[in-house]
């Protein structure tokens, strides 16, 4: 990294420092709400920029972190250094990363494939995150820009580091990821001219006037906003801005065979010991529910329905997307489907192509 680029980045963080005491200072209620508002707006556009920087600057290689995506599904293993990362990718998949008991052993993205229901899940082993990654401590950045690419993130720790599921969210939050989240209902219609315009059929707290001075500091100055459900001021500067990510995740608790059975887990956590395999079968399940993939089978013209050519595909997918996915000159003259499964009222039941799949499906396109 240049030390131009380095100086950037440092005065990037110094001006969000100074807007964070800025606020801190600030009296909070209703009368400085539009003011507060647009200061953690500006922090945001500042945080936007870095984590731009460092989409950009992963997408170009270097030092392992930037890594191709295969398979029907990415999951990206996150958490401290020594938690047992390599040991649990070792066991759920077909590589063999580096395993010790101390710190950043892992110092590149190392992938695997889980081979799970006819699924090829790729996971990525990546090195330790530690408190202040968000800030770039331990090359924090670059391994939060590899999460930003997944599916379906593990956030594991262990007995000894279990404390840092706080932190390691926050760093997430940072990078512009929202765990287990939906994107805001915030519809933004651009214009060339005419202001900003607010719809909201819904009572909100936030003021018209807030509302307005967030999206003229996030960059937008004409438009149309539509907000559909009871908005916060984290949720109106995520809608806004152009790289939030919203990604599932599974907490996961490892090495609780060093532990009693009395040991308190957090709440919502999957307690599992990759070093003795103990709960890996719940946790592909977990990994398989998390990702909602779905298993549908092909059949040809000539043949008895089975379970022979399996496509993964997510939930909810249609049928037309399906056969589009086979390819375009299979899809040119397909206009229906005959189907086998629990979601036909009889074996080979002539279907449209806008009808949804479910797991287990047969399918025969005509």
């Amino acid at each position: 990294m240049s030390d131009i680029t380095q100086q950037s980045i440092r005065l990037t963080q110094d001006k969000i420092e100074d807007i964070k005491e800025e606020i801190r200072k600030t009296p909070h209620h209703k009368g400085t709400e539009h003011y507060i508002g647009k200061l953690r707006a500006r922090i945001s556009r500042l945080r936007d920029k870095q984590i731009d920087y460092e989409i950009k600057k992963s997408g170009g290689g270097g030092e392992g972190y930037a890594v191709k995506k295969h398979g029907d599904a990415t999951v990206t293993l996150v958490g401290p250094p020594s938690v047992g990362k390599s040991t649990l990718i070792n066991n759920l998949t077909n590589t063999q990363s580096k395993v010790a008991e101390y710190a950043f052993t892992t110092l590149t993205v190392i992938p695997g494939i889980l081979n799970y229901k006819d699924a090829y899940i790729q996971i990525f082993d990546i090195p330790g995150i530690i408190a202040g990654a968000k800030e770039g401590k331990g090359k924090g950045r670059k391994v939060l820009s590899v999460a930003r690419n997944s599916d379906l993130l593990l956030i594991m720790c262990d007995p000894e580091t279990i404390d840092s599921f706080e932190q390691i969210v926050a760093d997430l939050e940072g990078a512009g990821i929202r765990i287990n989240s939906e994107k805001p209902e915030v519809h933004i219609g651009k214009k060339l001219s005419g202001g900003i315009i607010i719809h909201s059929n819904i009572k909100q707290e936030l003021s018209l006037e807030t509302i307005g001075e967030i999206a003229k500091e996030m960059g937008i100055k004409n438009a149309e906003i539509t907000i559909k459900e009871k908005i916060t001021v984290d949720k109106l500067i995520d809608s806004f801005s152009t790289n939030r990510r919203y990604i599932p995740a599974i907490f996961v608790v490892n090495k609780i065979d060093t532990v009693s059975n009395t040991y308190p887990l957090p709440p919502n956590t999957l307690p599992i010991s990759a070093e003795k395999k103990e709960g890996l079968d719940k946790l592909k399940e977990e990994i398989w529910k998390k990702l909602e993939l779905v298993r549908v089978y092909l059949v040809r013209e000539d043949e008895e329905p089975s379970f022979n050519n399996p496509i993964i595909v997510r939930k909810n997918q249609t049928l037309k997307e399906i056969v589009r996915k086979i390819g375009e000159e299979f899809a040119d003259d397909k206009k229906a489907a005959k189907i086998w499964g629990n979601k036909a009222r009889f074996p080979g039941q002539e279907v449209s192509l806008s009808t949804p799949v479910s797991d287990e499906m047969q399918i025969r396109f005509i």
